[in-house]
């Protein structure tokens, strides 16, 4: 009777410590981004572009600080705005984080976005907003480097031409590095819980 309660007492301190190390385990892995996870892209490694105040800018600049980049136009008719919109919810919900945390938008129509337009477009959002540009050149290079597609075509419209472009957000991590491509559909609250990640992690 006494080996069978001892037996018994072995069994349970066994399924215990099993136990526990499942725990250990799950609180060792790291929790999931929501986006995709393309840490160790060898693309979008940098890009050299004036901002809307003039000043030349490249990924350096903004060490310290996660950086959310994506291409557009300010005569994008909803995409640009969308996502101008969605970033801005996620700054609001950031709270004190939102200081830690660079949008960019990069424009990808030279020949109407001008500095100011630019200003007035990004600025509406979020005062913190940034636009860069370039010249036809300077864009396109950084658009092949981002391995983001664009091309012109005709509206039909007053409007003039419009830009069919890729919508994904890249976003960097304090250190600079390219790691999550972020879908036009993922919610503005899903992006937070991903930058709180890159935010929160050990340099």
């Amino acid at each position: 009777m006494r080996k069978c309660f001892e037996t018994g007492r072995w069994v349970v301190a066994l399924v215990l410590a099993l136990m526990l190390s499942g725990c250990a385990d799950k609180k060792s892995s790291p929790e999931p981004f929501v986006a995709s996870d393309i840490t160790g892209a060898d693309f979008g490694r940098d890009f050299r572009l004036a901002d809307h105040r003039g000043k030349t800018r490249t990924l350096a600049d903004f060490r310290g600080k996660a950086v959310l980049l994506f291409f557009g136009y300010t005569n994008c008719p909803d995409v640009c705005l969308n996502s101008l919109s969605k970033l801005a919810e996620v700054q609001k919900s950031l709270g004190e984080d939102a200081a830690r945390v660079q949008v960019i938008f990069v424009s990808l129509d030279p020949e109407r976005d001008t500095p100011e337009r630019l200003a007035n477009f990004v600025t509406y959002f979020n005062k913190d907003f940034l636009a860069l540009h370039g010249d036809d050149k300077a864009i396109a290079g950084t658009a092949r480097e981002f391995r983001a597609t664009y091309g012109k075509h005709d509206a039909g419209s007053a409007a003039g031409y419009q830009i069919d472009h890729s919508v994904g957000i890249y976003a960097f991590d304090p250190r600079g590095h390219l790691r999550l491509l972020i879908g036009y559909d993922v919610e503005a609250t899903s992006i937070v819980h991903d930058m709180k990640l890159l935010l929160g992690e050990k340099t």
